[in-house]
């Protein structure tokens, strides 16, 4: 492992730090200082975790949404 990714796993920015940066980044909305802030401070271990927790949400609510819309009758048309 070479000493950038030593140094970037070893970043303190908290969990909730990085959920708040890949939920807005599933929007696609962040100012670049923004950006360049959770760069410098986020773990990217926890970007990781993070990003599968979201798009495991995401997807969680869509198949919820979808079954309730189908179920409702409203898709019938």
């Amino acid at each position: 492992m070479s000493d950038d990714l030593r140094e970037a796993a070893a970043r303190r920015g908290s969990f909730l730090q990085t959920m708040r940066a890949v939920g807005w980044s599933f929007f696609g909305v962040r100012k670049s200082a923004g950006y360049q802030n959770d760069v410098e401070k986020l773990n990217p271990v926890h970007v990781i975790i993070a990003g599968i927790l979201g798009a495991g949400l995401f997807i969680g609510a869509l198949v919820l949404l979808v079954g309730w819309v189908v179920g409702s009758g409203v898709a019938a048309g």
